[in-house]
Formats: structure tokens, C-alpha cells, sequence
């Protein structure tokens, strides 16, 4: 800031500069993407403090995935996988990793920065990137094809960019014109010369499912050293759904069974059996062999049949389930999505 005074007269003004400190007072977001074995931890517990303001990263375990990426005791928590948390319940945010799987994005800022940026009444989610989302999209092949083609420099791998043709069927399915194709059925195609992606598409059949970037995304990525996956993708174009359930129970109750079984894709589900006709389970949309993801908004990942049940009883009356059917189940299992919960809109 410059200050002119005026009792120096306007041959010898008297020019200081004074610093803004308050811009210098808080530093940039970071990001982090965790990556750990099944059997493994991320690394770091999430705290929620009387003497501290936030989600506050503690207890980063020596030589975990945390500590080796960089996590620093005292950090707060701004974004998982790309959607801001720092307004929301401490636990909802706990179920929201938990529930991305072997893989998770962080963005946080550290202690100081953050008690700053709060201090001055900053606004916290504009510190971040506006979407830093990749995309999944679903193809259905129709009689001139699936509707985009790939171009890439000639003799380089993996570096392939589409041109959509305008109302065909990639574009209806929400590929972006001019994106950077990342994935093809699940699988990286960064290894992929421009005849094996071409061979690949051909063995897709009728319907191809897509992993893709804008440029203003893949460089966000780029540019950090991280690796864009299908589990931080915005799902909003693909044809599957969770559906959320609002139930009543009747005379003769909710009229469902629960289940505990083996999921397709590996690990153990709590399944809906034994739908009874017209009593509120179905009347709500409930079929059999759906999977339940939350109870009351609430995600039940990582508990047992008894801990689900009583999450349904909680309230003597009434019930939100969020379920997905098999087939969707299995499709977001198979392009690497995390937990169907958090997945779908």
C-alpha cells in the first residue's frame, strides 16, 4: 500500500510502502492422491477438535501412505475426491474416505493457513479448483458408429484426443469435444498405440464406456504428478443410478428380508430378499437382489449384517435405504469406481 503525506508538500512526499500480509498469511490448498493395499491403512486419522477449528488430520502413521506422500500433522481437510467437505458432518466425511476404497484424493490446507483463511472470513471452496472431475461416459454403438474419433502425434502411445461428431452418440452420452481419452472399458490406455485402441474399440461391441478429460482437467493432474482415475470421475452421464428408498413401515411391518452374502466383485454385501407385494418395501421401488449402500444417509461400508440391522431399526417407523441393482453393481465395479454411494449423484 502507498501512503502520500500531505504535510511534506507536494515537492517531497513522503511515499512508504507498507506490506499486505494478509494475502501472504495463507498458503495454497495441496493435493494427495493415497494409493494402499487392501489390507493397509491410508495412514492418518481425522480429528474433530474443540481447540481447533475443521477436519484435522492426526496421528500420521511413521513410513505410511500419509507420511510418504507428505500429509502433515495438523492439516485440514478441504476436498475428498473432488467435493468439498469442510462444511459437513465430521462423520459423513470419515464414511466419504472410507468409503472411496483403495484410492482417495485429498486436497488440504495446513494448521496456520487455515485458522488464517477463516480468521479473514475467506471462503474456503474458492481456494480450489471450480471441477477437477474426470468423466465417465457410456456408449451405445449406433448404425455409423459410436459417434467420435480419436487423434493423437504420430508414433506416440497413450496420448489420444476426441473429435465428437455433434448429436451422434457420444456426444448424447456427454463426451466433451476435444477431450483426452484416458481409459477404455476400465483399462488405461497409455500404453495403447492408435492400432490397438482401434482394435479395442472394435472387440467393445455395441457399447464402450469411456474415461475422459477436458484439457483444463488433465492438466490439473499433470501438473501435480497425479494419476487420473475412474473412482474421482463425475458418473452424472452414465445410465446406472443408486436409488434412494424412503419407506414406512405398514401393519405388517417394512416387508423385506436382509441378507448377507458374497458380492460379485469380491468382499461381503447386505442384500434385499424376499420383497413382498404390496406392502411398503415394494410400493417404495425395492427389488430383490438389490444392494444396500447407506441406511439414512448414512454409507454402510465396513459394517457387519448385525451392525446394518440395527441401523434400520434405529427409527421404529420409517427407513432411507440408498441400494443399487446387481447390474449396476457389477458395472461400477468394473470401470474402477469407488463405492456406488459416493459414485452416484
Amino acid at each position: 500500500k502507498f501512503e502520500f503525506n500531505p504535510k511534506d508538500g507536494i515537492d517531497n512526499p513522503a511515499l512508504t510502502l507498507t506490506e499486505d500480509t494478509d494475502a501472504e498469511a495463507v498458503g495454497e490448498p495441496r493435493f494427495y492422491l493415497l494409493t494402499k493395499a487392501s489390507t493397509e491403512s491410508f495412514g492418518f486419522c481425522l480429528h474433530e477438535e474443540l481447540s481447533c477449528r475443521g477436519h484435522v488430520i492426526r496421528q500420521i502413521e511413521l513410513g505410511g501412505v500419509a507420511q510418504r506422500r507428505g500429509l502433515q500433522d495438523g492439516d485440514r481437510l478441504l476436498q475428498v475426491n473432488g467435493h468439498f467437505v469442510d462444511h459437513m458432518d465430521h462423520q459423513r466425511v470419515v464414511q466419504r474416505i472410507k468409503a472411496s476404497g483403495n484410492q482417495v484424493l485429498l486436497a488440504v490446507l495446513d494448521g496456520d493457513s487455515y485458522e488464517a483463511a477463516k480468521s479473514l472470513g475467506r471462503d474456503l471452496s474458492q481456494m480450489l479448483p471450480a471441477d477437477i472431475h474426470p468423466r465417465l461416459c457410456h456408449i451405445t454403438r449406433d448404425k455409423s458408429g459410436f459417434g467420435f474419433s480419436v487423434s493423437g502425434p504420430e508414433g506416440t502411445k497413450g496420448t489420444f484426443q476426441l473429435s465428437v461428431r455433434q448429436d451422434g452418440p457420444a456426444d448424447r452420452a456427454g463426451v466433451p469435444a476435444g477431450s483426452w481419452l484416458l481409459e477404455l472399458n476400465g483399462d488405461s490406455v497409455k500404453s495403447y498405440s492408435h492400432t490397438q485402441l482401434t482394435k479395442k474399440l472394435k472387440q467393445s461391441g455395441d457399447k464402450v464406456t469411456l474415461l475422459v478429460a477436458s484439457s483444463a482437467v488433465e492438466e490439473f493432474y499433470r501438473l501435480r504428478g497425479l494419476r487420473v482415475t475412474a473412482a474421482l470421475a463425475d458418473p452424472s452421464w452414465l445410465p446406472f443410478r443408486a436409488r434412494q428408498l424412503h419407506i414406512l413401515k405398514g401393519p405388517a411391518g417394512y416387508g423385506f428380508l436382509l441378507k448377507e452374502d458374497d458380492c460379485s466383485q469380491g468382499g461381503i454385501g447386505q442384500f434385499l430378499w424376499d420383497v413382498d407385494v404390496g406392502l411398503p418395501a415394494e410400493q417404495a421401488g425395492m427389488r430383490e437382489g438389490d444392494r444396500v449402500l447407506a441406511v439414512n444417509g448414512e454409507s454402510i461400508e465396513g459394517l457387519d449384517h448385525e451392525q446394518t440391522v440395527q441401523r434400520i431399526r434405529a427409527h421404529d417407523d420409517r427407513v432411507t435405504l440408498l441400494v443399487i441393482d446387481p447390474a449396476g453393481d457389477e458395472f461400477y465395479h468394473s470401470v474402477g469406481c469407488g463405492d456406488p454411494a459416493w459414485c452416484c449423484p
